[in-house]
């Protein structure tokens, strides 16, 4: 049975890369004493996969991977016994057991959702542009037919529009909304995104001065119509 499980990277543990998330679960799931399958062949291991892996500085609450068990407790059973074997950091809030022939959860994403605020370094140095200038500019940002920018990847550098990337943006209560593509094919970074404002803004991008929170990943809906979230692929039922 492969099951789809939903969990949060918060706090400190933005500071920790994929492999060592990846390790932080497996080892979560042994001690749990889940029924994972695990592969033939000389050196086996857990069958589990991983959705658009988080960058480095993020956090997350909608964080998503497959995993094949060969037998199952029962929903809340599952999630308990996850949670009790980690830490709150890394907290698992959903599992779903999903039908066969469904698309591993990396293939699956087509969006992401961030909420971005300004840290206390950002609101020392940038507060008052924060409030004043950026919402102004995102409304500007939006009513462009293209925006042109150098997207840099380990090979090449190419400039690229990143207008269709962006389905929905706006600023609200002293915090930025986005909506953005993801995904293996069509990927597009918020930072990338707060970056061309502040370009615009005549003002330098600081990493340090934003706090970036995924709040969701997001697979199309049924006939490409809107988007899911990946969890809604599966039955909690279980």
């Amino acid at each position: 049975m492969k099951v789809r499980v939903k969990y949060s990277k918060t706090g400190p543990l933005k500071f920790i890369s994929h492999l060592d998330v990846m390790r932080y679960f497996q080892k979560s799931i042994r001690r749990a004493g889940l029924d994972i399958a695990y592969s033939t062949g000389l050196s086996p291991h857990q069958i589990i996969s991983f959705a658009a892996p988080m960058p480095l500085m993020l956090t997350s609450e909608a964080e998503y991977f497959d995993a094949e068990f060969v037998s199952l407790p029962s929903h809340d059973e599952f999630v308990r016994r996850l949670n009790d074997a980690g830490t709150p950091l890394m907290r698992v809030w959903d599992a779903a057991v999903l039908p066969e022939k469904t698309l591993n959860s990396m293939a699956a994403v087509t969006a992401s959702s961030y909420r971005v605020t300004l840290t206390k370094r950002g609101v020392e140095e940038m507060g008052a542009l924060w409030k004043e200038a950026f919402p102004a500019e995102v409304t500007a940002l939006l009513s462009e037919p293209e925006i042109v920018v150098v997207k840099k990847t380990k090979k090449k550098e190419e400039p690229t529009d990143i207008r269709p990337m962006i389905h929905s943006m706006e600023m609200e209560e002293g915090a930025l909304s986005m909506l953005l593509a993801a995904g293996s094919k069509v990927n597009l970074r918020p930072e990338q995104v707060l970056s061309e404002l502040c370009r615009r803004l005549d003002c330098e991008y600081n990493r340090f001065h934003y706090d970036i929170l995924r709040t969701e990943t997001y697979m199309d809906g049924p006939d490409g119509e809107g988007f899911l979230p990946l969890i809604a692929a599966g039955q909690r039922d279980f």
